[in-house]
């Protein structure tokens, strides 16, 4: 009797501490999503009267009404194609080779090490880098070469580490069959481990390309061009960003420029939610493939 009273008494603790702990993780996503919706409605009163065709197609000037972005938005289609080019066949070769061929040893701990630390690495410090190495050193001026060779820099570890754990997400069984059919590594990596992990490796490269489109601190360091009254028609022309064009018309004293940086920022959500639907329905028909 003693034990099953025992037994329902700590059972009721564990069902409390439970529910308690279910609370706080809801409220903490609340208060996430509730920061953000904030966030966004304040955005779109500010900017939703200043976006128009005019605005979309105008080149930036220093009298509000006559303003436009649309040198920052081409940058920014640039820079993001010709990373998204960069790191996706780099980090997903990287990936296979850490995961499928490269042994167990300390040059590979070492390697791994360095990847998973370079995640952390602050933005601004691969824009110095990205100055010096690909501006300076390799003498390709303030391009949008350079900079989306700096945002790669940026986001292979991300892609590098989303594609090593999609990688070991397949089931062992399923190389060991296909290697007993008499399959080679490359075609059991090829044809096995590849599609099952792409999913996986497309949301890893989704979270990359988020965060590379947004960074002002890099391509403030590379560029650095605001007023830009052309658009980039090859890698190797001057270029600027929506984040840049934000970040100036955010530091402006006049009332307009801050309605302009919130109609720019609208035009960054959109580019940016519609790239990620583009990566999320290649995602998604990979993975039915997977399935069946």
């Amino acid at each position: 009797m003693k034990n099953d009273l025992a037994f329902k008494r700590r059972l009721r603790i564990r069902q409390l501490q439970g529910s308690s702990f279910k609370v706080l993780f809801l409220s903490a996503s609340l208060i996430g999503i509730f920061a953000l919706a904030i966030l966004l409605v304040d955005v779109l009163k500010d900017g939703i009267g200043w976006l128009d065709w005019q605005f979309i197609t105008s080149y930036p000037s220093r009298k509000p009404q006559e303003a436009g972005i649309l040198s920052a938005l081409f940058g920014t289609l640039w820079v993001m194609v010709l990373t998204a080019l960069f790191s996706f066949p780099v980090g997903v070769g990287a990936a296979i080779y850490l995961e499928e061929y490269a042994p167990d040893n300390r040059l590979r701990r070492f390697i791994q090490t360095n990847i998973n630390n370079l995640a952390g690495v602050p933005s601004i410090v691969y824009g110095l880098l990205g100055l010096t190495l690909f501006v300076q050193a390799l003498a390709m001026g303030r391009s949008v070469l350079a900079g989306a060779l700096t945002l790669t820099l940026m986001s292979l570890p991300v892609i590098i580490i989303a594609a090593q754990e999609a990688i070991r997400s397949v089931p062992e069984a399923h190389r060991f069959g296909a290697h007993a059919l008499g399959a080679s590594r490359w075609q059991v990596v090829r044809h096995i481990v590849l599609p099952s992990a792409l999913p996986g490796v497309l949301t890893g490269t989704i979270l990359a390309m988020s965060r590379a489109i947004g960074e002002a601190a890099p391509m403030i360091a590379i560029s650095a061009l605001v007023y830009l009254t052309f658009i980039p028609i090859s890698p190797l022309d001057r270029f600027t960003v929506l984040p840049i064009q934000i970040f100036n018309w955010v530091s402006r004293p006049q009332e307009e420029f801050w309605h302009l940086a919130a109609a720019g920022i609208i035009v960054l959500l959109i580019v940016l939610l519609s790239m990620n639907a583009v990566a999320i329905l290649l995602r998604n028909r990979y993975q039915k493939r997977t399935e069946e």
